[in-house]
């Protein structure tokens, strides 16, 4: 299992630092490019909106041509778009090199995602799953305190060395492998990407209850290291570590999950776990006594995210069989709807009432969530 799990691993790795870089250097961007951190956290929505876009035409171009090309393509653009967001002297030109890492992480995600379908077999998938959904951590626990420090040391564009590292970790895993055999795909004519996911009624209630979900968790990523700046005065270096702590929690949770989905209802498990991270986010955002309050909600909250995300993606691949590029396409597209929605109505409540209001507003978020995923078959249940 090891040597395909590789490449799969360090995409996400990728993908996701190239998301994550922006939360701890998002007051200092904005103050060095003299704008808001409302509007230099819109990076996200822009980075979003090129991901949807991009994911239309990666489904079907995985279930054609493969997860290795595209983990390939992914790995470059997002290796361009971090060294073009590095040398942005305006917000407009940061914004605009979002576009290029939008693209990248689409092609990362799908691919990385896509390839547990496609290289582990079925009834096999859930512990790589694990493995792969709580890659993402690392990009937290690790690469966002050394971004902190390199922000605080010396500039926000030097931390962007972070992700262009990791990218090219990625870049030279994608080169050596597996490649696919033809068998067990499905034909041309059924590789239709996302038509096929929103044709199917559970799939497409599956994508919906992700993006839902996606929308409330990234309005707190994006804006959580501004929450603990602003609310308990500590430094960018401080809050990498704090965010690492979660993300602890995160890591653990993923890679047990499979363990869990033996002895409990995966969908179950999906719904549930959603909606307890909704109440965590309210009680996050209004109940303030101390630093080391919040984060101790933000780790219970964090191993409900792991159990959820891991769940889910599991489930998805289980939607439509033979297909995990249009399915983990549709993923992509979810999330990264979820990334724009989460960031421009998180920037928006936070501009007229402030942190309290957002966690009630994510708390509705995940809530509905939860409604949508109850809705969903589950075949392996």
């Amino acid at each position: 299992m090891r040597r395909p799990l590789i490449p799969l691993v360090l995409s996400t790795i990728a993908a996701q630092s190239s998301i994550v870089v922006l939360v701890p250097i998002v007051v200092e961007v904005g103050r060095d490019l003299d704008a808001s951190v409302s509007a230099v956290g819109q990076a996200r929505a822009v980075l979003a909106v090129t991901a949807v876009v991009a994911a239309l035409f990666i489904g079907p171009l995985i279930d054609r041509l493969g997860v290795r090309p595209l983990l390939t393509w992914g790995s470059v653009l997002a290796l361009l778009g971090a060294g073009a967001s590095a040398a942005a002297p305006s917000v407009v030109l940061f914004l605009l090199a979002h576009v290029v890492t939008g693209a990248g992480v689409a092609c990362l995600l799908s691919a990385g995602f896509a390839g547990v379908g496609a290289w582990f077999p079925e009834g096999g998938m859930a512990r790589p799953m694990g493995f792969v959904v709580g890659a993402q951590s690392v990009s937290w626990i690790i690469g966002n305190p050394i971004i902190g420090i390199l922000t605080d040391a010396v500039s926000w564009r030097l931390a962007y060395a972070v992700p262009g590292a990791i990218c090219l970790a990625a870049l030279a895993a994608a080169l050596v492998s597996p490649v696919e055999r033809d068998e067990g795909r499905p034909p041309a004519g059924d590789r239709d990407g996302l038509r096929a996911v929103f044709r199917d009624r559970s799939a497409r209630r599956w994508t919906l209850a992700e993006l839902v979900a996606y929308s409330a968790w990234t309005a707190e990523l994006t804006y959580i290291g501004a929450f603990y700046i602003q609310t308990y005065d500590v430094s960018e270096t401080t809050v990498g570590f704090l965010l690492a702590v979660g993300s602890v929690a995160f890591a653990i949770s993923t890679v047990s999950t499979a363990a869990l989905t033996e002895r409990f209802n995966r969908r179950g498990m999906i719904w549930r776990a959603a909606l307890g991270m909704g109440v965590m986010l309210a009680v996050i955002m209004n109940v303030t006594p101390a630093v080391v309050f919040t984060l101790c909600l933000f780790f219970v909250m964090a191993l409900m995210a792991g159990i959820r995300s891991t769940a889910s993606s599991s489930m998805g691949l289980d939607q439509l069989p033979g297909q995990p590029g249009s399915m983990m396409a549709a993923r992509t597209a979810g999330a990264q709807l979820g990334y724009m929605f989460g960031a421009v109505i998180g920037g928006a409540v936070l501009a007229v009432s402030g942190f309290g209001t957002l966690g009630f507003v994510l708390l509705a978020g995940m809530a509905a969530s939860a409604l949508l995923i109850a809705g969903v078959s589950d075949p392996a249940s």
